[in-house]
């Protein structure tokens, strides 16, 4: 009687996990896995191949997605954080839905972005498409997020406007490259100041109302000038402090964006920018700065600059600002800015 009810106990244990095989081939299907090792093994020997992970695996690294290892969570899903085999820590993203109709594309930026080697771009390492709905594994950035930064500062810590130029140079970099030396453009699609971990920016597919394309309501289509929109949003929380919708009862000023275009039409720029900004920066910076976050801000998306234009531009404004306070600690005569080192 005992070994049939082992017998019986084998059995179903046998039974379950032949289940959960066939389960997890199934998803690996559904989710492109096939698709992705034929691109791996195409790609073999020229680019880094997309690294699979098992769903045992990270369900090991995340102490089976335990609610103390959680990084964020929203309306898409949940970041947990995690440590390799390796012993790499890592951010595991799980997501809530799949677009099975977006499967292909999925897969194709997963190997592109893996391919990415960026030092404001958030590595991602692989994905596990064995689960419901796919898994992406990013390197871990252990900085809380730019809008961290920008909304909860404290007497203790501020952010400088040094460290604004910085975020903003540093990021709008990133987007450059993502824009033009990829081998295939990608576009972000999600840029604000969640998705940026201080300087790094994590590579995702959605969008966000507040900082998504007034264009793309029209057209359904994202492009590089979309990016430049969301980004533009992003310079000017940096500005203002301001998060990206506010909570106002006139409706058209909803919208960190539209709240800013309409201070800037009518020339109460300096009223709405965050006092760390009035106290460091020169006005010249500042009317730089907004004036490149209306451009970007263009409701015409041809009219908006590209990432690269951005880039150069902050870029030069950033120079400047670092040569002024270089003079300055050499005794030279220079204008009044009191920007404090980074």
């Amino acid at each position: 009687m005992l070994f049939l009810l082992i017998g019986i106990w084998w059995l179903c244990k046998f039974i379950k996990r032949r289940r959960e095989i066939k389960l997890k081939q199934k998803f690996f299907k559904r989710n492109g896995g096939l698709l992705l090792q034929q691109q791996s093994s195409s790609n073999e020997g020229n680019t880094e191949k997309t690294k699979l992970f098992t769903s045992m695996e990270l369900e090991m690294a995340t102490d089976n997605f335990n609610t103390n290892r959680i990084l964020g969570q929203g309306g898409q899903g949940t970041v947990y954080k995690g440590m390799l085999t390796d012993g790499r820590i890592a951010a595991v993203k799980k997501s809530k839905l799949v677009d099975e109709s977006n499967i292909e594309q999925f897969i194709n930026e997963v190997v592109i972005l893996t391919q990415i080697n960026h030092r404001n771009v958030v590595k991602l390492f692989g994905c596990c498409l064995e689960t419901e709905v796919p898994l992406l594994v990013y390197e871990f950035i252990p900085n809380g997020t730019l809008y961290q930064y920008i909304h909860d500062q404290t007497e203790e810590f501020s952010i400088t406007w040094e460290m604004r130029l910085r975020i903003a140079v540093e990021v709008s970099s990133a987007l450059s490259y993502l824009h033009s030396t990829t081998s295939i453009p990608i576009y972000h699609r999600d840029i604000k100041s969640v998705t940026i971990d201080q300087t790094h920016l994590t590579t995702r597919v959605q969008g966000t109302f507040g900082y998504l394309d007034p264009e793309y309501f029209g057209s359904s289509q994202f492009t590089e000038k979309s990016d430049v929109y969301s980004f533009g949003v992003v310079l000017v929380e940096l500005l203002t402090g301001q998060k990206p919708i506010l909570s106002t009862d006139a409706e058209e000023d909803k919208s960190l964006a539209g709240y800013f275009l309409r201070a800037m039409k009518e020339n109460h720029l300096f009223d709405v920018l965050d006092a760390q900004v009035l106290k460091e920066a020169k006005e010249e910076e500042i009317i730089t700065v907004a004036m490149l976050a209306k451009r970007c801000l263009n409701l015409n998306g041809r009219k908006r600059p590209t990432m690269k234009e951005v880039t150069f531009e902050l870029g030069g404004i950033r120079a400047q600002k670092c040569e002024d306070i270089h003079l300055v600690g050499g005794n030279f005569e220079t204008g009044s800015s009191s920007t404090g080192a980074f």
